[in-house]
C-alpha cells in the first residue's frame, strides 16, 4: 500500500513532468515556426534578387521586379508564417507600401502599368527583314535598292506607317579590317541600312550561323511579330508579304518557309553539296 504523502509526491511529479513537456513542446513549436519563417522570407528575398538579375542581365532596366511583385511574394510569406511572425512582416509590408507610393511618383511603376504604357506609346513592329548579302554583292544591293526596299525617309515611313523594318546583314572578313570591311563600313555609312555582325566571319560554310546571329540580333534590337530572312538576289514584294503576315497574327509562334525536299547531295563536285549530308534522313533524302 502506499501511503497518502506518497500518492501526492507521485501526482506532483507526474503534474510537473506534464508542464515540463508541453513547455519543451512549446519551445519547439515555437523555435520550429519561426526557423520555417525565416526560410520562407530568405527564399522570398533570394526570388527578388535572381528575378532582379535575370532582368538586368537581360536589359528590363528595374521596372522590370516592380515593387507590386515584391509585396505579392511577402504577402504569400505571411501567409504561410505564425501569427507572431505575421505581426512582424505587416510592419514590413506597410512600410514596403509606402515605398511603393514613393516610388511610383519617382517612375518606378508596376510592370503591368509599365507594359500597358508601353504598348500605347510604341506600336509593335509588323515584320523585321534581313536581307542577307555578302562583299562582293553591292550591285546586287544597289538593285534591291531601286526595285523594292525603300531608303531614307521613304524606308522610315515605311517603318513608321507599315511597321516594317528591312536591312542587308552581313558579318565580318577574315581580315578584319582590310578593305572590305572598309567598303561595308562606307557603304553603311552612306545609306544606313545594315546590319553588321562584328562577331560573324563572311564564309560560305557559314551560312546557317549568320542567319541564326541575324535572328539574335534583330530580336535584341526590335520588338516584332514576324523576324525574316532573305537573300539579296530575291526580290520582295512588300505588299503581298505584309498581306500574308498579317493573316497569320492570330496564330502564334507560327514558322513559315521553303523546306527542300528530295534528294541530298552527299558529293562535294555536285552543284547543291551539302556537307552535312548525313544529318538528313532515310536514304539520303
Amino acid at each position: 500500500m502506499n501511503s497518502r504523502g506518497s500518492t501526492n509526491r507521485l501526482s506532483s511529479t507526474s503534474n510537473f513532468r506534464s508542464r515540463m513537456s508541453f513547455l519543451m513542446l512549446s519551445m519547439f513549436s515555437t523555435m520550429a515556426a519561426l526557423y520555417v519563417a525565416g526560410r520562407l522570407w530568405l527564399d522570398s528575398e533570394n526570388r527578388v534578387y535572381l528575378i532582379q538579375e535575370l532582368d538586368r542581365r537581360t536589359g528590363q532596366g528595374r521596372s522590370a521586379i516592380s515593387v507590386d511583385d515584391t509585396l505579392k511574394i511577402i504577402t504569400c510569406r505571411i501567409i504561410q508564417a505564425d501569427d507572431f511572425f505575421a505581426r512582424e512582416q505587416q510592419k514590413r509590408l506597410t512600410a514596403l507600401q509606402m515605398e511603393l507610393g514613393k516610388a511610383s511618383q519617382e517612375g518606378f511603376v508596376s510592370k503591368h502599368l509599365l507594359d500597358n504604357n508601353e504598348k500605347d506609346s510604341k506600336k509593335k513592329l509588323l515584320a523585321v527583314i534581313g536581307v542577307s548579302t555578302n562583299f562582293g554583292n553591292k550591285k546586287n544591293r544597289d538593285a534591291i535598292r531601286k526595285a523594292w526596299m525603300p531608303t531614307g525617309p521613304a524606308r522610315k515611313k515605311l517603318e513608321e506607317e507599315k511597321g516594317i523594318v528591312i536591312r542587308f546583314v552581313i558579318g565580318r572578313s577574315l581580315n578584319r579590317g582590310d578593305s572590305s570591311d572598309r567598303a561595308i563600313d562606307d557603304e553603311s555609312r552612306n545609306s544606313d541600312d545594315f546590319i553588321i555582325l562584328n562577331d560573324h566571319v563572311e564564309s560560305p560554310q557559314e551560312q546557317s550561323k549568320k542567319t541564326k546571329s541575324f535572328f539574335a540580333y534583330a530580336v535584341e534590337h526590335w520588338d516584332a511579330e514576324f523576324y525574316a530572312k532573305v537573300n539579296d538576289n530575291v526580290y520582295v514584294n512588300l505588299d503581298a508579304i505584309g498581306a500574308v503576315l498579317t493573316s497569320y497574327l492570330d496564330k502564334p509562334r507560327a514558322y513559315i518557309g521553303c523546306m527542300k525536299s528530295g534528294e541530298v547531295f552527299s558529293q562535294s563536285e555536285q552543284k547543291w553539296y551539302e556537307p552535312e549530308w548525313w544529318k538528313f534522313g532515310d536514304g539520303k533524302s
